[in-house]
């Protein structure tokens, strides 16, 4: 998770308003690993409405894809029951959304 206190913190509550859902033009934010990426212009397709992972949109969705599931939660998640294989998941995802997307936030913990 990043250190940059100049980043927007999240609550969960805050997050799932950007979920390409709302009615009016927002940005799309998906949140992985305690980070916030804006998925909107380079994932829109994926993560927007009707994509595969709309369900991602709004939400964290580090159980999931460390996982490999889609079921998702509105509860906070502090993943310490991740075995080593799902945590090694999760980095590569983390790696990887940290190349295509831009980080815009961290999730706050309650």
């Amino acid at each position: 998770m990043s250190g940059d206190s100049s980043l927007k913190q999240f609550t969960l509550d805050e997050l799932c308003c950007f979920d390409g859902k709302s009615g009016r033009p927002a940005p799309i934010y998906v949140a992985l690993n305690g980070n916030v990426f804006d998925v909107t212009e380079k994932g829109i397709h994926f993560y927007g409405p009707g994509g595969p992972y709309e369900a991602f949109a709004g939400r964290d969705a580090s159980r999931c894809l460390a996982t490999m599931t889609m079921t998702t939660s509105e509860a906070y998640d502090d993943l310490s029951d991740l075995s080593p294989e799902q945590r090694q998941s999760l980095e590569r995802w983390e790696v990887q959304f940290k190349d295509k997307y831009p980080m815009v936030g961290v999730l706050k913990k309650p």
